[in-house]
């Protein structure tokens, strides 16, 4: 479990491929500090960390992670957002993330406000049913608060820190972001539909 609070950014080394699987290895200011088994959000994919070493680590994809994830376009170079797993002691600052990206989204449009960015996001259509006005939505691991919502679409500002700090400051239109929507509310929809399901029988 994460809350989307960017704990730090690293920077892909190496992808390699074993099978359907993708190996990255991963430098960042956090990575000696981790450890085999760990769990990991990488642009809001929860991975499990199979080696660790001095400012580096490794992960694995799976082809079903990387057919609905941006994870199979990532290469060398690449600056990717990294956060470690929620410990109980800590404040939940953003909102609960699972790791488990629902969709993947483009990015339609990008604009400077005068020390701020605003985003727009295109997504299936078929997820709308989880976007909400004001709601809470993860953007490549980030915990950001959506608006003008419309089917399919959604926009989100983000702060300086923000843009500095991971790696919105690099996505452009046209670029692929990971979305995991809001937990609970895919809990409330699911319950919802059941109801109904069941009052009609």
């Amino acid at each position: 479990m994460f809350t989307g609070l960017i704990e730090t950014t690293g920077r892909i080394t190496d992808v390699k491929y074993e099978g359907q699987n993708a190996i990255l290895v991963i430098a960042s200011s956090i990575s000696a500090a981790l450890r085999p088994d760990e769990s990991v959000s990488h642009d809001g994919v929860c991975l499990t960390v199979t080696e660790a070493g001095d400012g580096y680590h490794v992960v694995v994809a799976v082809q079903e992670t990387l057919k609905k994830t941006n994870l199979g376009q990532r290469k060398p170079g690449d600056l990717i957002n990294l956060e470690r797993a929620l410990s109980l002691q800590d404040r939940l600052g953003g909102h609960f993330v699972q790791g488990h990206v629902d969709t993947v989204g483009v990015c339609t449009e990008k604009k400077e406000k005068a020390g701020s960015w605003e985003y727009s996001f295109s997504y299936p259509p078929g997820f709308s049913e989880y976007v909400i006005e004001k709601g809470s939505i993860c953007v490549n691991g980030i915990s950001l608060t959506c608006f003008d919502v419309q089917p399919g679409q959604f926009r989100v500002a983000i702060i300086p820190h923000t843009y500095t700090h991971t790696n919105m400051g690099l996505i452009e239109p046209g670029h692929a972001v990971n979305l995991e929507f809001d937990m609970l509310g895919k809990y409330v929809v699911s319950l919802a539909k059941q109801y109904f399901a069941t009052a009609r029988a």
